[in-house]
């Protein structure tokens, strides 16, 4: 048991929400629904200075349709608002914060922010559902609390925790290195040599954006990008790749890229990158040296710059007191619900992860919320470090 869990709790609540993105909302809005009160036994927690999740944190030449869809939060319709009709002139980042933050206000979240999660521990000695959860916060003046909970939903997402590969002689390189959360602007790299890594939508869009700004670009991938027809998804392969993000998440296994099952679809920004000779993709250097990346077949391409658009991994770590990772890298989750600990719901995990799959979940994952809380016979949260 931890320091976390014997402490007095500052509050009690009935559900924790940490994270208010597609998924925490989307959860939020449906535990609303269902009778519980936000601001108190409803409480929704997010570290981001604003609203609009992940969204906030990207560049600022990202317009809506040239990434994944944004699917609409439930409820937004009857607010009039809907991502299909919104400005694409506009930075996506502005629109979604816009339309998140009049969500949060019509449906009386109450989200607090910005706080972050440092723990979550259980109440008592029991490594089951009985004790209930301890979720430790800190706000930005460095203040720490307890929050008593019978439930945690953890909707934390993925940008806090990008994954950069560890590559021979990443740390002799002499140039900038940075992951798709330090991208900022095209204009930062005009006129230098830039390597882009990665076969995602932010790889792409990076290596489109930077095309006559800066002097030359090379693309990395360490499989060749699939390429679908279709603007859309194909709706064979996205099931495909859901039912694998289900499958890992099954078996606790650290979780397989969504867009390497389903492709790239090819919207006419993207056909033109590639009529350009753009978007060319060669197969994975072996190394870095101070000026550059080595090739397996021996070429020397210069860069001045090395952007990692890698990929991210589930932001997990204040779930590590819990115990519930396995030695294949993840947690087992089966419908939402984790497997040994029933008092926790990952809500936009495996096969969640896209944010129509993080949508439709919030419904299903508030109902089995609100079975556990029908379902408790001590009645009440009980009091943080009871046995």
């Amino acid at each position: 048991m931890t320091d976390d869990a014997q402490a007095p709790a500052d509050q009690h609540a009935r559900v924790v929400v940490i994270g208010a993105g597609q998924a925490g909302l989307s959860v939020g809005y449906h535990l609303r629904r269902l009778g519980l009160t936000p601001g108190s036994d409803l409480v929704l927690l997010d570290r981001a200075p604003s609203t609009g999740g992940a969204w906030q944190f990207r560049w600022e030449a990202l317009r809506l349709g040239a990434a994944h869809r944004v699917h609409d939060l439930p409820g937004m319709n009857a607010m009039g608002l809907r991502f299909d009709d919104a400005d694409r002139s506009r930075p996506a980042r502005d629109v979604v914060g816009e339309y998140y933050r009049r969500f949060e206000q019509r449906y009386d979240l109450r989200v607090r922010r910005p706080v972050s999660v440092s723990s979550v521990s259980r109440i008592g000695d029991s490594p089951g559902a009985s004790g209930g959860l301890c979720v430790t916060v800190r706000t930005a003046d460095g203040r720490t609390s307890r929050i008593g909970a019978e439930v945690v939903v953890n909707a934390s997402g993925t940008w806090g925790t990008p994954f950069v590969p560890w590559y021979p002689g990443r740390d002799a390189f002499g140039g900038r290195q940075l992951d798709t959360t330090e991208y900022r602007s095209a204009a930062e790299f005009a006129g230098q040599d830039v390597v882009v890594v990665g076969g995602g939508t932010s790889a792409i869009g990076f290596l489109l954006e930077l095309d006559g700004v800066a002097a030359r670009t090379r693309w990395f991938t360490r499989r060749p990008v699939v390429w679908s027809e279709s603007a859309a998804l194909d709706l064979e392969s996205a099931v495909a790749a859901v039912d694998e993000q289900d499958r890992a998440a099954r078996a606790g296994e650290t979780l397989p890229s969504i867009v390497s099952g389903t492709g790239v679809p090819v919207s006419r920004r993207i056909r033109a990158g590639l009529e350009r000779g753009v978007l060319q993709d060669s197969p994975m250097f072996t190394r870095l040296d101070e000026t550059g990346v080595v090739t397996a077949d021996g070429e020397h391409v210069h860069a001045d710059a090395v952007i990692w658009a890698t990929g991210f991994r589930a932001d997990l770590r204040h779930l590590a007191p819990l115990h519930l990772r396995t030695a294949a890298g993840g947690i087992v989750v089966e419908d939402g619900r984790s497997v040994d600990q029933p008092r926790l719901f990952l809500a936009g995990y495996g096969p969640q992860a896209s944010t129509i799959g993080a949508n439709r979940a919030g419904r299903r994952i508030a109902r089995q919320v609100m079975d556990v809380l029908a379902g408790d016979d001590a009645g009440s949260t009980p009091a943080v470090g009871s046995d």
